[in-house]
């Protein structure tokens, strides 16, 4: 990756360039059966529409802080790419109340009505699919991001040194973000066209870099498993082999 990179939009700007059609995210549920896989390509459109949303209708920028309920899931990492592109501070399973806005999943919402401001929510069902009703208080996610431009462009550039993710107690810049994801990477030997298989949630640093930034800040790829642990270890074995994968966390 561009060794110029000083924040995750930076890197996923990058990770296109360098090679659009490789996997970046392969998602499984083992509740649900559920299995998607996003090349870079497709998960950068994903965060472009994501940003639009963000930026326009949300009408959310810089100095914002919003707050993200949401399990370890494809749609939540294209929720922190998104803030990182337009520079909106993103706290994981942070206090609505004390938000700008609030993003949240089918087990959150009645704890993110405490946010004030713009509230979004997802189902999370197979293929980012809607919600059969949606919820009171919230804009649907699903319905709301498909007509979205397929580009985005910030109003302003975001400073690297700007407010970046908060997740259990660790406040991290952008820049401090890319910084602790590269060192990351190489204590876990990731490279370009590695492919790590995580299991951990996202209400952890250590869950949202295996999940998420090592491997797009070196250049690799993730299986990034929600409910692992109803995964039988014969049916574990399979997938790591299925998958190509190269890393475990």
């Amino acid at each position: 990756m561009n060794a110029n990179d000083r924040t995750p939009a930076d890197l996923l700007r990058s990770a296109l360039a360098a090679d659009p059609a490789r996997p970046l995210v392969t998602f499984y549920d083992d509740a649900t059966g559920e299995r998607v896989e996003l090349s870079v390509a497709t998960f950068a459109n994903w965060v472009a529409k994501t940003a639009n949303l963000l930026q326009g209708d949300l009408a959310a920028g810089p100095g914002d802080r919003l707050a993200l309920l949401l399990p370890a899931h494809w749609q939540s990492a294209v929720w922190l790419l998104a803030c990182a592109s337009v520079g909106v501070a993103a706290e994981v399973g942070g206090d609505p109340a004390a938000a700008d806005l609030v993003v949240s999943g089918p087990d959150a919402l009645e704890a993110g009505l405490a946010c004030t401001g713009e509230r979004v929510a997802l189902a999370l069902r197979p293929l980012g699919g809607r919600f059969p009703q949606p919820p009171a208080g919230y804009a649907d996610y699903a319905v709301e991001v498909p007509g979205q431009g397929d580009r985005f462009a910030p109003f302003a550039p975001v400073d690297p040194a700007g407010d970046g993710v908060g997740v259990a107690g660790t406040e991290l810049t952008w820049e401090e973000l890319v910084e602790r994801a590269r060192a990351d990477a190489a204590r876990l030997g990731l490279g370009p066209g590695s492919r790590i298989l995580s299991g951990l949630s996202f209400d952890t640093w250590e869950g949202l870099s295996a999940g998420l930034f090592a491997p797009l800040a070196a250049g690799g790829s993730v299986v990034l498993c929600r409910n692992l642990d109803r995964l039988s270890e014969p049916a574990l074995t399979q997938r790591i082999a299925s998958e190509r994968v190269t890393h475990t966390a």
